[in-house]
């Protein structure tokens, strides 16, 4: 019995679309990430604002943020240090990130915190992106990593962060909120 190619063939292509994300929202280059995590920013209605990645290199984690639906402006995201995004203010996501007890911001003196990034643009049209590569962060390994017991959130804020005030920058509200879980 003759088999046709396209019945050899079609098992394989669907096998192979059934694989882990491999794509990743951002410009990646080098070495592939040895760990990859994405989340959902949700507003404290359940609107999606967006996606967050997350990727460790050897040198860091790179974090891209693809944000959709706000008015034109400047917002603060940083890394909370637990893994919760209870509504309505997302206080349940905990301070930044800042394993080593330092201030915020990187032009304070005493700062910056692990979990402090810079500010994200909107543009007219209601979209904006962060692609930032964080030196020295780990996701799961390391001395101090992100992702502990509580896991960790991704916050972004309804202002801008001016990058000195203790402990949020001035940064305003918490709008929108996405865990991040180690497994």
């Amino acid at each position: 019995m003759t088999r046709s190619p396209l019945l050899v063939v079609m098992p394989m292509l669907l096998l192979a679309s059934c694989g882990p994300k491999t794509e990743s929202l951002g410009k990646v280059t080098g070495a592939p990430p040895s760990l990859m995590l994405s989340t959902r920013l949700l507003t404290a209605e359940g609107n999606s604002l967006g996606e967050v990645e997350l990727l460790q290199f050897a040198d860091g984690v790179q974090l891209i943020a693809r944000i959709k639906g706000l008015p034109a402006g400047s917002y603060a995201m940083h890394l909370h240090a637990v893994g919760r995004c209870v509504a309505p203010d997302f206080a349940s996501a905990g301070p930044h990130f800042n394993p080593e007890g330092r201030q915020h911001g990187r032009d304070n003196p005493m700062g910056a915190h692990a979990g402090d990034l810079p500010n994200l643009t909107v543009d007219a049209d209601g979209n904006g992106a962060l692609d930032v590569r964080v030196a020295g962060l780990r996701l799961k390994d390391g001395a101090a990593p992100l992702l502990d017991a509580d896991g960790a959130a991704v916050v972004l804020h309804g202002k801008p962060d001016d990058y000195r005030s203790d402990p949020a920058g001035n940064a305003g509200a918490r709008i929108g909120c996405g865990e991040l879980r180690a497994n």
